[in-house]
């Protein structure tokens, strides 16, 4: 019997994580990882706050529900396995009016059916006594989120890949995925832009931000497509960072796609405000000066998309002045540390989230992936995929191995 063949596209987390799984449960396969960049973790892996989460907001039995809370004990049990480091530093939300208290209690009772361990409601003075700078009349208290370095995670889970025979190649942007023999289900040439190929009998797509390009191009349909947004961070200064011992968060607002502003300590000790979200006019356009024709035709073209803007366009305005003025995106978060100075901070690096929408202008909310033939795809995957990265591993490679029995 010949050899299985699975090539991995995309050297995130994700894609760090299930070369390695399918090595794990199946040493006899060959597996090659393929990434773009020169190195693993360039874009959304290494370019977000470092949060463990726990699980707090998202619909019970869900993938993001099922998979963030089976992802924190791997990923907990791996950093401890492998001497990283993984902090509780725990996370509060704040309430600063009575509605959003009232919200506290759903979000309470949520992530008790979703299994968050510890999880309660504060008032005011236990809110002061976990973060005396903090101002609100209540709070959601989650012990257990957690700060980690992905980036040293995700060399890790390539490390380990491989030590157990897997093939690592950086520099490849994959340009083709031609199915040979004119079967959907059979072997696929992956190729790259230089000509160079990697022939397999299964390929998971875990290609982020041009996922939805690499999915049409294997024969998947167009929607949903990936919409860039820049999430812009400021830090604080490194003598204002005791103003927060652990993750200050708003409490969410069911009318709005995106959190808000919140305050982050990182594992390198840093201080995280933001980020914000505005239409990103690149893919991978992480200063505003970064434009590439090609995605913003086809963003403005898309149905999906200007649906979605003619719905939440105020909530977009308000976004945008927060990245064009410091002081707005700093005034945000004085919301809740009432100390906090325009003087206090600095910019930070900004990410994007991959964040796929639907023809009808509304954001896919949970996990989504998607089979073409020999061809999975990963096709949204934005927070909590981080956390969650080691148990979409493992049901990608459920999904894969039944094929290859």
């Amino acid at each position: 019997m010949s050899v299985q063949r699975y090539a991995v596209v995309g050297g995130g987390i994700i894609g760090a994580a299930v070369a390695r799984r399918l090595l794990e449960v199946r040493p006899d396969v060959q597996v090659t990882l393929v990434e773009k960049e020169d190195r693993l973790a360039a874009h959304q892996t290494g370019r977000n706050s470092g949060v463990v989460h726990a699980g707090l907001y998202y619909q019970p039995g869900s993938l993001k529900a099922t998979l963030c809370r089976r992802g924190v004990g791997l990923l907990k049990d791996f950093c401890a396995e492998k001497g990283l480091p993984y902090d509780e530093v725990g996370k509060v939300l704040v309430a600063l009016d009575a509605e959003e208290q009232r919200r506290l209690d759903d979000i309470a009772d949520r992530a008790r059916v979703n299994g968050v361990p510890g999880v309660r409601v504060i008032d005011r003075d236990e809110l002061h006594a976990l973060e005396p700078h903090v101002t609100g009349i209540a709070g959601l208290h989650s012990p257990t989120t957690a700060i980690v370095d992905y980036v040293g995670i995700t060399e890790q889970l390539a490390a380990d890949a491989q030590a157990r025979g897997a093939t690592v190649r950086t520099g490849f942007p994959v340009t083709g995925l031609e199915h040979t023999g004119g079967a959907a289900d059979g072997e696929v040439v992956v190729r790259g832009a230089s000509g160079e190929e990697v022939v397999a009998d299964r390929v998971v797509l875990c290609a982020g931000l041009q996922v939805d390009r690499l999915a049409v191009l294997a024969g998947d349909g167009d929607a949903p497509r990936i919409v860039p947004f820049r999430g812009e961070y400021y830090k604080l200064a490194p003598e204002r960072r005791t103003l927060v011992n652990g993750l200050v968060y708003p409490v969410p607002d069911p009318r709005y796609p995106f959190l808000g502003v919140h305050l982050t300590p990182r594992f390198d000790g840093e201080v995280l405000i933001g980020p914000n979200a505005v239409l990103a006019l690149a893919r991978e356009g992480y200063r505003r000066r970064d434009v590439s024709a090609r995605d913003l035709a086809e963003i403005v073209r898309y149905a999906g998309f200007r649906r979605f803007a003619a719905e939440h366009w105020r909530t977009g305005i308000g976004e945008m002045r927060g990245s064009l003025s410091k002081h707005a995106f700093v005034a945000a978060a004085r919301r809740y540390v009432p100390e906090l100075r325009t003087a206090d901070v600095v910019p930070a690096a900004a990410g994007i989230r991959a964040q796929a929408l639907e023809a009808d202008g509304s954001l896919v909310d949970d996990f989504r992936i998607t089979r073409t033939g020999s061809v999975v795809a990963v096709r949204n995957a934005p927070s909590p995929a981080a956390t969650s990265s080691l148990a979409i591993a493992e049901h990608l490679v459920d999904l894969l191995l039944p094929a290859a029995a």
